[in-house]
């Protein structure tokens, strides 16, 4: 599985390149803060709502620790996708929320 670091993925924000980021946490830790411009999908919801996902897409995955997001990150890839997961979750984020 592909894994991209918090910090990576800050600066890869940060320099404003264009990033798919998907949020698989529940509603109430989203509401604690979500990552700018990040899409929330919980993980129970990813299977029913794939179809709001592109295949010729490249996708970060985002949970509380890296573990969710990991299966979400794993299942997407079984489903012909591009994407790759935030390792350390939220709890290692240290750029802005929303």
């Amino acid at each position: 599985m592909k894994e991209i670091s918090a910090k990576e993925l800050q600066t890869k924000l940060e320099k404003g390149e264009e990033l798919n980021i998907v949020d698989v946490r529940e509603d109430d830790e989203v509401a604690q803060g979500i990552i700018p411009g990040a899409k929330h999908i919980r993980l129970s919801e990813v299977p029913e709502r794939i179809n709001e996902l592109e295949k010729d897409k490249h996708y970060y995955m985002v949970c509380r620790s890296g573990a969710r997001s990991g299966r979400a990150t794993e299942f997407l890839k079984e489903q012909g996708y591009d994407a790759t997961n935030m390792a350390g979750g939220m709890l290692a984020w240290e750029g802005d929320v929303e």
